[in-house]
């Protein structure tokens, strides 16, 4: 509770001879204004509730107008069902609710407003006016307030279908809060990015938003997947859409669908992250920690991946009443939803490969080839590659590492030829590589430079590989499907170890003892609060045991899943495969460097290395031609 609220708190009444403080009945208008303190933080927070009402009542077109950021006006105008002469009392008063009736309403609520708390808690800290006509009625009704207990009687005013409302002066009654308030720029940022999050959950309703007279944002209704596409683009930005790819996919009552970028377009933050559940914007922490398992494979760390996804299921199977301000959801079914997210992203992620098309007008996978292309126009205005670096050391200098053997299949007798003029390769798979004289996704090699980079021509110009980076991470994938086929060998150890625990995470890991096994522990309680690890991966023996099964516990405990292990393992792999890939200025054949180029083609993720930077970039004969003016 606020100190503004605190001290405006009655002093408790006691009785002479206990001193015991008696229980009283606060005052409406202090309850009203404690409920507002959960509902209404700043001017972003009353656009958000009115724009849910708004979509609750079945409005196709909604126009905001603010003014000062939000302080000195927020106007909602709505095209919805509208509100019933009788029913406007109602509508100002607490606990008071058209979206739910009973329980068993509560426990599958579709509506994304329910607690009826947003009007009377927004009147109570500004001066409120509401307009409203319901559908099929001739006239409209009037009221407002003034921040007060008391709310004026409804009057009739023309007004079109649909409802009005005005949030004039907010915070007026309530000094402390008002000061608490940012600069008009900073408030109206937030109120925007509300506004955009709740566009992308809402496609079929047109949106405009203005600020001080001027308009910010103006969305049509997009129907149809380009035009769903464009709004996407509208609200993130053309780049990110450039760079998205469309997952859709449906398993058990779950379908999940939307766009996700790919790791070469990762962010310095976490601010460009949509997920909408039953069409509920939310920010959970299961969900964000699915889809950051995902992305492990392939992103820098300390970058974010950038997404706006949408997941549908059973409303009896989600609880959106576990927040005041419905921004947190409960999955009944955690586990498996979790599981849900982060094989589809996984495996959408691990579709783009060389081969593989990611289609320009709706980001779906499809045949080849894929990747980082450099266009005649992204050369004119960036000079590079549309897809961005994810983000690390620079300079495109790579460490040396000890010479070893180059292992990328050129063992097989089919690759031991010479690279021919007719561009086949006896040997390989043919009717695969070169079905109907069709030239590879990646080419054939024609030159090395610099002991760094492959260049090879395919059918669209010229493409250019970092060869350690690819060959880490095919060397890479190679291991973990090894370990994969094999699972994880545990070693004992000579001596247990003793961990303290407390008793919830000893019973946890008693209940999880098969995940724990699955893992390569052995973990048994020793007592109610003792764990004993007896065996641990091989890979793993040389960690810190205690606090690998100390985090094991906590994400069994938040998730009911865990990937600390697999992560882990992984980690090292990542470290062997990238002592064991061919190094930097090692000169390669052509037939060598065509051998990496089809096990490119093969691998999974192979579009970037293991921190997530592109391991290959297409430059097509447009980007070219308009190095040297060709045609101009």
């Amino acid at each position: 509770m606020s100190d503004s609220l605190s001290d405006a708190l009655p002093t408790p009444l006691a009785t002479e001879a206990t001193g015991v403080p008696r229980i009283q009945r606060l005052s409406t208008r202090l309850a009203n204004q404690i409920a507002a303190g959960e509902v209404v933080e700043r001017p972003s927070a009353v656009v958000k509730e009115l724009l849910e009402n708004s979509l609750d009542a079945g409005a196709r077109n909604i126009d905001i107008d603010v003014e000062q950021g939000g302080r000195k006006l927020i106007r909602l105008r709505d095209d919805g069902c509208g509100i019933l002469k009788e029913d406007f009392p109602l509508a100002l008063s607490r606990h008071a609710t058209s979206k739910i009736h009973s329980f068993d309403d509560l426990s599958r609520v579709a509506s994304l407003g329910f607690r009826g708390e947003a009007l009377p808690s927004i009147s109570s800290v500004s001066r409120l006016e509401l307009c409203s006509r319901a559908r099929g009625c001739d006239s409209g009704w009037r009221v407002s307030g003034d921040g007060g207990d008391t709310i004026s009687e409804p009057r009739p005013v023309a007004h079109p279908e649909g409802t009005t409302i005005e949030v004039r002066d907010l915070f007026f009654n309530t000094p402390a809060r008002r000061k608490f308030l940012r600069t008009d720029k900073t408030e109206f940022s937030h109120l925007e990015t509300v506004v955009r999050r709740i566009a992308l959950s809402r496609f079929d309703v047109a949106f405009t938003l203005r600020h001080n007279q001027r308009t910010v944002l103006k969305l049509r209704p997009a129907q149809s997947e380009p035009e769903q596409r464009q709004r996407v683009a509208q609200v993130c930005g053309s780049a990110f859409v450039e760079q998205a790819l469309w997952v859709d996919y449906q398993v058990a009552g779950m379908r999940l669908w939307g766009w996700v970028a790919q790791p070469t377009f990762s962010r310095s933050q976490a601010d460009l992250q949509y997920f909408y559940v039953n069409g509920r914007m939310i920010r959970d922490k299961l969900v964000a920690h699915a889809i950051r398992q995902a992305y492990q494979d392939v992103l820098y760390h300390g970058r974010h991946p950038a997404y706006v996804l949408y997941l549908s299921l059973d409303p009896t199977a989600v609880d959106v009443n576990v927040h005041p301000t419905k921004h947190e959801v409960r999955f009944r079914e955690g586990r498996t939803v979790h599981d849900f997210l982060f094989r589809s992203l996984h495996q959408a992620l691990a579709d783009v490969r060389p081969g593989a098309t990611v289609d320009e007008e709706s980001g779906e996978i499809t045949g080849p080839p894929a990747a980082q292309t450099v266009t005649e126009q992204s050369m004119h205005v960036g000079g590079g590659a549309t897809g961005s670096c994810a983000g690390g050391p620079g300079g495109g200098h790579y460490r040396q590492q000890a010479s070893m053997a180059f292992a990328v299949r050129e063992q097989q007798p089919g690759l031991q030829a010479l690279y021919q003029g007719a561009r086949t390769l006896p040997g390989e798979d043919a009717a695969q590589d070169t079905e109907a004289g069709e030239t590879p996704p990646l080419g054939y090699a024609i030159a090395q430079l610099h002991g760094i980079y492959i260049l090879a021509e395919n059918a669209q110009g010229l493409i250019v590989v970092d060869m350690h980076a690819a060959h880490e991470r095919i060397t890479y994938e190679r291991m973990k499907a090894a370990l994969a086929g094999e699972g994880v060998r545990s070693q004992p150890l000579l001596v247990p170890i003793s961990i303290a625990v407390s008793e919830g995470e000893a019973r946890l890991a008693t209940e999880f003892a098969e995940v724990f096994a699955e893992l390569g522990f052995v973990v048994e309680a020793m007592g109610p609060e003792t764990l004993v690890v007896r065996q641990v991966p091989s890979l793993l023996r040389d960690a810190d045991v205690e606090t690998l099964v100390r985090d094991v516990l906590s994400d069994l405990a938040t998730y009911g899943t865990t990937q600390r292990v697999r992560e882990a393992i992984n980690e090292l792999l990542g470290t062997m495969a990238c002592h064991g890939s061919v190094r930097a200025n090692r000169k390669l054949t052509i037939p060598e460097m065509n051998a990496l180029l089809r096990d490119m083609e093969r691998t999974e993720r192979s579009g970037q290395c293991n921190h997530g930077r592109p391991t290959w970039v297409q430059m097509d004969m447009a980007a070219l031609d308009g190095l040297f003016m060709r045609g101009q």
